[in-house]
């Protein structure tokens, strides 16, 4: 059973569907151990508690650089014995160390189909709104691994996503958290705790046992 640790910002709309997956018995393989947010005041660390999960902060501004940051953040994983850190809405930014501690083992999901849309500055209702800006007619999510690059880590799954007309920023973020992201990354924590993933000259390969012919 791989022990999964996820890091939280916000409301933790991505953690309820892994808490709701989890507790319908579809996250095969893995177990949320500890739900931790960078700030106190995380909705998020009250989804965890109402499931039993354990919950706690780590505030940022706490912590005198990035550094330090993580090496709080590593041990704490670490002291739970977490295999899989999901990062679900974690806007704080982490050192290379952090990365070091879990290699292929840190998981993110993006509110976009990447490379398109990511990196520094693209986060939150920020990413939809560039998509429309650029008059995008199709958008989505994916959930990669996490390296030294913001939003550079060997992609796992992705899932397109219509951008209708009429949409704002906000239309447009429910839809893709709704059709892609919510599907996304439970599969994804499954496919990791299943032993299906692997990464190979920077790619990411599943394994053949993986469903044919399902669009994602």
């Amino acid at each position: 059973m791989v022990k999964i640790g996820v890091l939280v910002s916000g409301g933790g709309t991505n953690l309820q569907k892994l808490i709701d997956v989890q507790k319908a018995g579809e996250l095969t393989n893995g177990e949320i151990r500890v739900v931790i947010a960078s700030r106190a005041d995380a909705y998020a660390l009250e989804r965890a508690k109402t499931a039993g999960i354990e919950a706690m902060a780590l505030c940022r501004k706490d912590y005198p650089d990035v550094e330090s940051y993580s090496e709080a953040l590593i041990t704490a994983l670490q002291e739970r014995g977490v295999g899989l850190v999901v990062l679900a809405g974690f806007l704080t930014i982490t050192g290379e160390n952090f990365v070091r501690a879990f290699p292929d083992r840190i998981m993110n999901v993006h509110p976009a189909l990447l490379p398109a849309f990511g990196g520094k500055g693209y986060y939150g209702l920020h990413v939809h709104e560039a998509v429309l800006g650029r008059g995008c007619r199709v958008t989505g999510a994916t959930v990669h691994f996490v390296n030294e690059v913001c939003d550079g880590g060997p992609i796992i799954l992705q899932k397109a996503v219509e951008v209708k007309e009429g949409d704002t920023p906000e239309t447009l973020q429910k839809r893709v958290m709704e059709e892609a992201e919510w599907v996304l990354l439970p599969k994804a924590v499954s496919l990791f705790c299943e032993g299906r993933l692997s990464v190979e000259d920077g790619t990411v390969r599943i394994n053949e046992e993986t469903e044919r012919g399902t669009s994602l």
